[in-house]
């Protein structure tokens, strides 16, 4: 770093803009994030929960990245190998989503380029644009190891992917089957629970009769998909319902079909719902799937690939899911079958890309047998191997691993990890491998052809943790880094991607990824809402970086992270954080400014009170930080640290420390610089995790610093500093100097005008620490002349009454106000209030109010009675005593 260029005179203002700029461009430059193996630190390590390739960096990301780079930063200022692995997931669906858009406005689509040319052109894409969010963490400060950068569809992660689904299928933990999930029929591809978006929608219940199959009667179904009768192998009704009892076991005729189906009786079926009698389409419905396998119905598909009805669906084949819905409920209605239909609140799923609506569809598909795996990852947790923070979400991950399903991991898409299978075309033999497959092992055939499906996104996701570090090849970063020491993740994929992670961690590796596992709860708008495009109350943090500067945004993320409460965020917390490093600025300028060319620091000394008090509270918040930060209470830190900065050292103690940068003495004035700049530099080193930018421009304009911040170590408390003698007397003066400043604005005396003031102290201890801070009390609450008394008498008539815990003291007000104009104030404020105060008496007082009102309004209505009443008091005290002086 350029030690004469940081020297400067510093601005007037932070200029965020192109300070950020500089200081990014510097720390890459010298290769600052790059991880070591020095032997002779600690490791720490993060894996970055990789963004997909196609996104653009939005408010969730800045929170995660943000807490993730704290905890980074401070770890590497505290003498840790620290490592933030960064990396882009593949992103299967939406990546190829986007390139076939591309290729629509074109003219052309994936089948006429053939799978090997939509593979290039989806490549080319990724080197053309996958990269804009890397580059948007990197303007967020993310301190990552840009060396180590990983893609989950990179070399090294392929090779880890083939080997991991080899050996789980060896195992016998990875199978191919029939099973129910969800199809989405544009993007022609199963898609994980997590791909399904829900919605809340207007939907119906159809009321149908199923005729019995002996003439005797029918049972009225309800149900909120009538197209799918046509694949109903039967209708399901509680056992112990009293209306169906005798019907278990016999069999009905589904209409429009013609077709036998029995009557099953199954606990799962709610006795509320509809008729208490439901269809059972095991095919399109995943409950029913279930209810089948108990029961061993048949499976009946009647939708292809595009959700159109296929051959199964008789005379409707060849209509879409919709069209085939409105002609078998006019059929019904013809045939005298359709009761009823009644209007149904539904949630829906749609697509996660393309938000086309999902079908369930029972289909072959590849999955991982997740029971054994899952046993252990739950162990893992239980033990206390990993922690998840915050604990309430145990519970939930205990309760998913014990009942987890097994995984599909199958896509029917191009673009992702090829299934490294090979089917036999004249035996039908399966052959799976890492390396492609050219004979038949059984037949010897050589016509072969390999499985077309890839893999699941969420697949390489879950090797992430020690594929990133080089596995399967043994490295000096699997050795150092793994397991790696927290996740920071959003508590919505604690499924979906950290429980995978945990199960292939242990699987593989014999040990759980994570010691630590931070979920952090979602970011919504001012009023509590999610966030939405359609809402129009979306927070692009790029846009609000521009605004307010990179620093505000993060510490404003920071400070409302609170442990398992979602964050409410208004610009307007922005905009009050950006004046806080504003603050920072000018507070340090000061200092600058009564600093001579040549000044160089020493250990500063502690030689009044105010001196030994902040140096004992930085010390102090030195521990503090540590003990918030290690226990990831990032907003205990961020706000610890602002009450500091803010309230305790500029507000009171830079305040004290004029008269010393003004001394004649030299000694004194050297060490109230001395103090100030060793509050600045521990300063800087604290806040450098959570404002990196701001801290990185001060620390080196600081005397004698010729490095970068991020190299400097990270502050520790000093015991032998911490004074809490010193700290109590800070507070009794503090408190003493507000209420000498309250009584003064209360009584109207003039901000300039000196003041006197008579004080009976209850000991000797408070006597003098008025006694030996007269300057201060001149200084900060202008008392002129501080006199000690013995009695109170005589002295509290026409005096502002003063009352702390250890004295008493009487502000004389005779001759510093113009009693008149303050009586006429004060009565023209007594008239309001007695207005208000009557007004809400009235409310009160009426019977329909008091027996229609919710109660919180009765309260609210109380406390304002309560609170007239108390400042009416106050105001015909002061009128009294002015009245007083006055005649």
């Amino acid at each position: 770093m350029d030690s004469n260029e940081s020297k400067k005179e510093m601005a007037k203002s932070y200029e965020f803009a192109d300070l950020e700029k500089k200081w990014l461009d510097k720390w890459l430059e010298s290769d600052l994030f790059t991880a070591t193996h020095d032997p002779g630190k600690l490791n720490f390590s993060i894996v970055i929960p990789p963004p997909n390739v196609t996104g653009v960096l939005h408010i969730g990301h800045a929170l995660n990245n943000t807490l993730q780079d704290i905890l980074v930063r401070y770890k590497r200022m505290d003498g840790f190998n620290a490592l933030w692995v960064p990396g882009t997931d593949h992103a299967g669906i939406a990546t190829q989503n986007v390139v076939e858009r591309q290729l629509k406005a074109e003219k052309t689509n994936r089948e006429e380029l053939g799978r090997e040319k939509f593979i290039e052109r989806v490549w080319k894409w990724k080197a053309e644009s996958g990269g804009r969010i890397i580059e948007q963490l990197k303007r967020l400060g993310c301190s990552c190891d840009w060396t180590r950068e990983r893609f989950t569809l990179d070399e090294g992660l392929s090779k880890a992917v083939k080997e991991v689904f080899v050996r789980l299928y060896n195992e016998g933990l990875i199978y191919r089957g029939d099973y129910i999930i969800n199809w989405c029929p544009r993007c022609h591809t199963a898609l994980a629970d997590i791909e399904v978006e829900h919605e809340p929608t207007d939907g119906k219940i159809w009321y149908m009769k199923y005729p019995l199959a002996d003439g005797n009667g029918f049972i009225t179904v309800a149900t909120t998909r009538p197209e799918t009768m046509l694949g109903d192998t039967g209708v399901a009704v509680n056992p112990d319902d009293p209306r169906y009892k005798d019907l278990v076991g016999k069999e009905l005729i589904l209409p429009l079909v013609n077709r036998k189906i029995p009557v099953i009786g199954d606990s799962a079926v709610d006795m509320e719902f509809g008729t208490g009698a439901v269809k059972v389409t095991p095919a399109h419905d995943f409950n029913d799937f279930e209810m089948a396998l108990r029961h061993n119905l048949p499976f009946i598909n009647i939708f292809d690939i595009n959700a159109k009805v296929n051959e199964n669906g008789g005379q409707y084949q060849g209509l879409d899911r919709y069209e085939a819905r409105k002609r078998v409920v006019e059929d019904l209605e013809t045939q005298d079958l359709l009761l009823k239909i009644e209007p149904h609140a539904l949630s829906i799923g749609g697509c996660y890309r393309c938000k086309t609506i999902v079908e369930p569809r029972v289909s072959k598909q590849w999955f991982v047998n997740t029971k054994p795996l899952a046993k252990k990852a739950l162990e893992a947790v239980i033990n206390g191997e990993t922690k998840i923070l915050p604990d309430s979400w145990f519970r939930m991950y205990e309760e998913w691993m014990t009942n987890i399903k097994d995984w599909c991991i199958s896509r029917q898409i191009w673009w992702g990890h090829r299934i490294p299978a090979w089917r036999c075309e004249d035996c039908g033999e399966i052959m799976v491998s890492e390396k492609e497959v050219t004979i038949c092992s059984k037949c010897g055939s050589s016509r072969l052809m390999q499985e077309t499906d890839v893999l699941d996104t969420w697949f390489s996701s879950a090797l992430w943790p020690f594929s990133t570090l080089g596995w399967p090849d043994k490295t000096k970063d699997l050795e150092h880094y793994y397991p790696t020491s927290v996740l920071i993740t959003s508590f919505d994929i604690l499924f979906f991607w950290v429980a995978r992670m945990m199960m292939m961690g242990i699987h593989f590796m014999d040990a759980a990824p994570f010691k630590f596992v931070y979920l952090h709860a979602l970011v919504r708008d001012a009023s509590g809402q999610k966030m939405s495009k359609s809402k129009g109350n979306v927070i692009d943090p790029l846009i609000i970086m521009d605004q307010y500067g990179t620093d505000a945004v993060r510490f404003t993320l920071a400070a409302l992270a609170a442990q398992g409460r979602d964050i409410k965020l208004a610009e307007d917390r922005i905009e009050g954080y950006k004046h806080f490093v504003n603050k920072i600025w000018n507070a340090t300028r000061l200092v600058f400014m009564n600093m001579p060319d040549d000044f160089s620091p020493n250990q500063p000394k502690a030689m009044n009170l105010s001196d030994k008090w902040i140096l004992s509270r930085l010390n102090t918040l030195n521990k503090d930080l540590r003990i918030a930060l290690d226990n990831f209470d990032f907003d205990v830190a961020a706000r610890s640290i602002y009450s500091f900065f803010w309230h305790e050292f500029c507000d009171w103690y830079l305040e004290l420390a004029k008269p010393g940068f003004n001394s004649d003495n030299p000694e004194i004035k050297n060490n109230t610089l001395n103090v100030s700049l060793y509050v600045l530099d521990n300063v800087f080193r604290l806040l450098h995790p959570f404002m990196p930018f701001v801290t990185e421009e001060l620390w080196a304009n600081l005397p004698n610093k010729t490095d970068f911040i991020m190299k400097a170590s990270y502050p520790v408390c000093d015991e032998s500093l911490i004074d809490k003698k010193s700290e109590e007397e800070m507070i009794f003066l503090q408190e003493f100097i507000s209420l000498v400043r309250n009584a003064r604005s209360d009584m109207g005396v003039h901000p300039g005008t000196n003041v006197k003031i008579f004080v009976l102290p209850h000991n000797n201890e408070m006597k003098d620490v008025l006694s030996q801070n007269l300057n201060a009390l001149g200084l900060l609450a202008r008392v002129q002349e501080l006199s000690f008394i013995t009695s109170s008498d005589g002295y509290s008539k026409n005096s502002a009454a003063i009352i702390l815990k250890d004295l008493e003291a009487f502000m004389p007000i005779e001759g510093l106000v113009d009693t008149k104009t303050e009586i006429d104030k004060l009565k023209k404020e007594q008239s309001k209030i007695l207005a208000d105060l009557e007004k809400v008496n009235n409310k009160l007082s009426r019977e329909d109010f008091i027996q229609r009102a919710k109660p919180e309004a009765i309260q609210k209505e109380k406390d304002k009675f309560a609170d007239f009443t108390a400042r009416l008091e106050k105001i015909e005290a002061r009128i009294k005593m002015f009245e007083g002086i006055s005649g």
